[in-house]
């Protein structure tokens, strides 16, 4: 499967939840946002969200600061 991830292509083995995709990343998903094919992914769909082969994915990792 492929996804573009980040604005990368990226290849995967077999299809997967966005939860599996995280843990294969070593995302820590508290302080993120993941978008797929430009919707918004609430946290609680992460493990039933299943992603496709060619879906555009964007993970954005929230930044403290002032």
């Amino acid at each position: 499967m492929k996804l573009k991830l980040n604005g990368t292509v990226s290849e995967f083995q077999e299809e997967m939840t966005l939860t599996q995709l995280l843990e294969n990343l070593k995302i820590e998903p508290k302080a993120i946002a993941v978008e797929v094919n430009l919707n918004i992914i609430k946290k609680t769909d992460y493990q039933s969200y299943m992603l496709k082969d060619g879906d555009t994915v964007e993970v954005v990792k929230f930044v403290g600061g002032g």
